[in-house]
């Protein structure tokens, strides 16, 4: 079983990063963020009760899907083990987004290095929730720099330890409950109480992939010139993430600021909310190079990810002497 979630989850990154999302008409995630649109104006009200039930019909959805995904492969006419296989690969495709965030990442760095603040400015929302009306470059390049380390966790890391430990409906319904925080998940007049299940969930199912993130963050640093090494990386992320107001995007955040020797945080503000977030890191700022480093750095972190489990895969199937 593991094995068959090994290898599915290696063909399921590949597969994200050969083919990318589908358009969202066919995209099974804009479908979910659809129906639990549909869900919240029948059910919204300024409850924690009402949100948790919110988290729960959403997260259950996501944990269906996967049992059914799983049902219909085992139903295929191909040998189980196959089958298993196909449905991890699937599920870890649909709820990865490595490519994606890369591709945009690289977009906002050329735009930077066009001197096109207006443009990078609009782009940047596609990856992050701040407002990007008052950033500079190095305010830009810092926020992409923060969302690829985020992300990835979220869109990369987590899918394939989910996908390991409770195979297609654990992908499934951390993908469900990471869709749910992005919708609700936020500080905000409306959210602040209906939000609140779906963001302690989310921080609950990232809170392990969060820290291997740092740790292969750590490992794959050395592969860069002038690394500070994995034990400084480790210095940091101690020192420094749990200053953070998340337990997960402080770990990831910190561990790729010391890998790539600068300093993220500071002041952001979220509409009318202002938040003064703590350093992270030391050095300078980020630039638009800094950007192709950490696209770099991420990439790394996914190609570690496939090599692990399909090394997983290999090492089940040696035979017993």
């Amino acid at each position: 079983m593991v094995s068959g979630h090994a290898l599915g989850t290696a063909v399921g990154l590949l597969l994200d990063r050969a083919l990318g999302e589908p358009p969202d008409a066919w995209h099974p995630v804009a479908w979910f963020g659809t129906a639990m649109q549909h869900v919240e104006q029948r059910l919204y009200a300024d409850s924690r009760v009402r949100g948790t039930a919110h988290a729960a019909i959403g997260a259950g959805t996501g944990l269906l899907a996967g049992v059914v995904l799983v049902r219909v492969c085992d139903l295929a006419p191909v040998p189980r083990p196959l089958g298993r296989v196909v449905a991890t690969a699937l599920a870890v495709g649909v709820a990865s987004s490595g490519r994606m965030l890369r591709n945009t990442s690289q977009d906002i760095q050329q735009l930077l290095e066009q001197e096109d603040l207006a443009a990078a400015r609009e782009r940047v929302t596609w990856l992050v929730g701040r407002d990007p009306s008052g950033l500079d470059a190095s305010g830009i390049a810092s926020a992409v720099v923060e969302s690829l380390a985020e992300n990835t966790v979220d869109a990369v890391v987590a899918p394939v330890f989910w996908a390991l430990v409770a195979g297609p409906p654990g992908v499934l319904a951390h993908r469900a409950v990471n869709t749910m925080d992005s919708m609700v998940g936020h500080h905000s007049e409306r959210y602040e109480r209906y939000g609140w299940a779906a963001a302690r969930l989310d921080d609950l199912m990232a809170w392990v992939p969060a820290r291997i993130m740092a740790g292969v963050v750590a490992v794959v640093s050395c592969l860069t010139p002038d690394a500070p090494g994995p034990q400084a990386v480790l210095r940091i992320v101690r020192r420094d993430a749990p200053a953070h107001p998340s337990p997960n995007a402080g770990v990831a955040e910190s561990a790729a600021a010391a890998a790539l020797g600068v300093r993220l945080g500071g002041p952001l503000h979220y509409g009318s909310r202002f938040e003064d977030r703590p350093v992270l890191g030391e050095g300078p700022r980020p630039t638009a190079h800094t950007i192709a480093g950490a696209r770099s750095l991420v990439d790394a972190v996914e190609w570690a990810l496939v090599a692990g489990t399909l090394a997983s895969a290999l090492a089940s199937h040696q035979p017993e002497r």
